[in-house]
């Protein structure tokens, strides 16, 4: 349902919700907030986030130490498919979402499905099957180096509330485009179905970049655009001027790592 904090009258919880909830089990003396260094949208995947939260104890309470806070919280997050991996102390100027030197992204392709059904009951929701047979890898990956570098990517961001707010130059550091693999992939490879993740790093994002790079970069792999009109995207600097129907879908994207 996103990372992002829902209002109590949605029927979805965000992530922050349920940490949030979970924290309440350590009897803090004031409300506690986490603060999530990337904000991923519903739908999307995170194989690591980051996130920073202050906590108050009453006077006398030891302060927590990270393997407590870990053990603490995972407990009280069993049910959900939300794990925290490590905690540790850091001083009163780090903040996980400014503090951050990069964001790194994968987004996942399967290949070789004519049909949806094709699709491997254990990558439901984890990957974008693309329509309309083989990509064009080679032209992918020349197209993609159109898109490293510093750019004003206002084509490549969805409009939304805060979009007016936000600059839209972004630095992209890295785009790969590789062969992988999927899970269990080596029992059905006989099916002729191929995995390739789209690796995306960069300091920070605008709203849906990645989702609308990669999908922009698919429609390259397809011959709906050439390698040259992602350069030609970039430059008319206008969410409209995006080709309809061309972001890739929330499914297939994992962040995947947050470097500070």
């Amino acid at each position: 349902s996103g990372v992002m904090e829902t209002k109590s009258d949605q029927a979805l919880l965000g992530v922050q919700n349920y940490l949030e909830k979970a924290a309440q089990n350590l009897k803090p003396i004031s409300p506690i907030k986490f603060h999530i260094s990337s904000r991923t949208d519903s739908g999307v995947h995170a194989l690591c986030n980051a996130a920073h939260v202050d906590i108050s104890r009453a006077p006398g309470k030891p302060q927590l130490s990270g393997e407590q806070l870990l053990h603490s919280l995972n407990s009280q997050l069993r049910a959900e498919p939300i794990r925290i991996l490590s905690a540790q102390q850091v001083p009163s100027t780090f903040h996980a979402r400014f503090s951050a030197l990069s964001r790194t992204y994968i987004y996942r392709l399967l290949l070789g499905c004519a049909h949806h059904s094709q699709v491997p009951v254990f990558e439901k929701d984890l990957c974008w099957a693309p329509a309309g047979g083989p990509l064009n890898i080679p032209a992918m990956q020349e197209a993609a180096q159109f898109l490293l570098g510093t750019h004003d990517f206002s084509t490549f961001r969805s409009l939304h509330s805060d979009t007016p707010l936000q600059s839209p130059v972004r630095t992209i550091l890295q785009v790969d485009i590789q062969p992988s693999s999927g899970l269990l992939s080596h029992h059905y490879k006989h099916r002729g179905l191929e995995f390739w993740e789209v690796k995306v790093r960069g300091r920070s994002f605008v709203y849906r970049q990645v989702r609308r790079m990669v999908g922009a970069l698919v429609a390259v792999g397809q011959g709906k655009l050439a390698p040259h009109h992602i350069k030609e995207l970039l430059e008319v600097k206008d969410p409209l001027a995006f080709p309809p129907n061309a972001m890739a879908p929330a499914s297939g994207l994992f962040l995947k790592c947050v470097e500070y």
